[in-house]
């Protein structure tokens, strides 16, 4: 008969249990990049919603909300947020008067620039355990598997694993309503 370990810190070591591995990672990142982002309206939710706005041709508020799985009136609260701080814009859908599509404004793409280098620079230290070749092995071998689990079940909420995982860190900065 074996003992199994008391419940918490595995050894450093420990690198069998993914889903161990995988929430330490996304703990540190969750800290360092809220650090980082702190000055953008809600924080990392606030630079993913920008990021998709600058990288796609104008969404629709309402395939932004769904394509990153934040509550439709949430996702207004947020950009309403971002269009105060002058980082995007919502205008009318010429085709359709009820739509309204997002786009970054000039100040919001370059501060987008700023933050995706900042963000870089958190990754760097997140995974700085790792060489340059396995820190790209990484990044792309999480990001494929991301993607596969995305398709197999587009209604999984990755904010809900960022909550679960992060939310009660220290130094985690929590939203109000529902989001990380």
């Amino acid at each position: 008969m074996t003992t199994l370990p008391p419940d918490g810190p595995r050894r450093s070591d420990d690198t069998s249990n993914l889903g161990w591995a995988l929430a330490v990672v996304l703990r540190r990142w969750q800290e360092l990049a809220e650090a980082e982002l702190s000055d953008v309206p809600h924080g990392s939710r606030g630079f993913h919603v920008l990021g998709a706005c600058a990288d796609e041709e104008a969404p629709t508020q309402a395939a932004l909300a769904a394509r990153l799985l934040i509550d439709r009136s949430v996702m207004t609260y947020l950009l309403d947020d971002l269009e105060k701080a002058g980082l995007v814009r919502r205008r009318v859908d010429p085709g359709d008067r009820r739509v309204r599509r997002v786009c970054a404004t000039e100040r919001g793409r370059e501060f987008l620039a700023d933050l995706r280098g900042r963000v870089a620079r958190v990754e760097e230290r997140v995974l700085s355990g790792l060489d340059a070749q396995a820190r790209e092995l990484f990044r792309a071998a999480a990001g494929r598997a991301a993607a596969a689990v995305q398709r197999a079940e587009p209604e999984l909420d990755p904010c809900a694993a960022v909550r679960d995982v992060a939310g009660d860190a220290p130094g985690a900065r929590r939203e109000q309503a529902t989001g990380p």
